[in-house]
């Protein structure tokens, strides 16, 4: 009877304790894409900021892939993100947000990973209503694309955290004279990741997001880059392929109006290792070694 309840209890915690909502879909024959998904959420408000076909990478890099689809597509609710963003300046580390689009190799059914309101929550640091405004979009927007006998469920339950969830620099800058700092940090950064073996998938101009429709941007400049290695994901989607959601990761850069200080922070690989329960050996070492090179990055833009 005990091993009975501990069992009804973890399958209970698996599908209410985790931060990632697995979306599986029927696909044997393949006829659901990433392409129809994309669609979908440009028809419902988002801006599609990328979306990476990774099996061809995966196959060029290391001679094989387990996946028959492995999509990173990058999404902008717009609306709601713009509120979020100049409400909570911090909130541009989902600006955009991941979508993970995956299905194995003989596989039947395509899956589909994103963040949870809670967990952006989570990570961000701060409440705010727009997450569960973007949760509620993202589900509506699923449910026009994926069959009806799409099963939903919750990714395990999340790992305790094993650093900062945000990993955030500030540089120091004049309120008005900031132009140069800011073109000499972006340079640093855009020159020192390829180096350290990342890629820039993205690049977003926030700022001209923002101001478009003539509205008024508590900011001197706002800008993200998703970035992605690429080992990493191939190394951590051997046994967590819904991590997909975190992949690219969005670094936001930013300096407000009356701030005398360029911001730059994104989402840590903790978030990896917690909300997506990776405890495989191997994917922990790819995972710390970039977090390490990408603090090396940022730390000599601040310096």
């Amino acid at each position: 009877m005990k091993a009975i309840v501990l069992v009804v209890l973890a399958g209970f915690l698996s599908l209410f304790g985790g931060d990632l909502h697995l979306f599986s879909a029927p696909n044997a024959d393949g006829k659901l894409t990433p392409t129809m998904i994309e669609k979908a959420f440009e028809a419902n408000g988002f801006v599609i900021a990328a979306d990476s076909e990774m099996t061809g990478p995966f196959n060029k890099q290391f001679g094989e892939s387990d996946f028959a689809v492995f999509n990173l597509m990058t999404v902008i609710p717009k609306k709601e993100a713009a509120s979020l963003v100049k409400s909570h300046p911090d909130g541009g580390i989902f600006v955009p947000m991941g979508v993970g689009i995956y299905q194995r190799k003989g596989e039947k059914d395509l899956h589909v990973s994103v963040l949870s309101a809670d967990a952006m929550q989570k990570i961000a640091g701060f409440k705010a209503p727009e997450f569960a405004v973007i949760e509620k979009k993202v589900f509506t927007t699923l449910k026009t694309v994926l069959p009806k006998t799409t099963k939903q469920t919750k990714s395990a339950t999340s790992l305790p955290a094993e650093g900062k969830l945000l990993t955030r620099f500030v540089k120091k800058t004049d309120v008005k004279n900031w132009q140069s700092d800011k073109d000499d940090a972006e340079m640093m950064l855009e020159e020192g990741l390829k180096p350290a073996g990342f890629v820039l998938s993205n690049f977003t101009d926030y700022q001209f997001m923002l101001t478009e429709n003539g509205e008024e941007s508590p900011f001197s400049f706002y800008d993200t880059y998703s970035i992605c290695k690429l080992k990493v994901i191939y190394t951590v989607a051997k046994t967590r392929p819904e991590a997909s959601a975190f992949a690219p990761c969005t670094l936001m850069v930013y300096k407000k109006k009356d701030a005398a200080e360029i911001v730059m922070g994104f989402p840590g690989v903790y978030n990896w290792m917690s909300s997506a329960a990776v405890n495989d050996a191997e994917a922990k070492e790819v995972l710390m070694q970039a977090q390490k090179d990408f603090e090396s990055v940022l730390q000599s833009t601040v310096e």
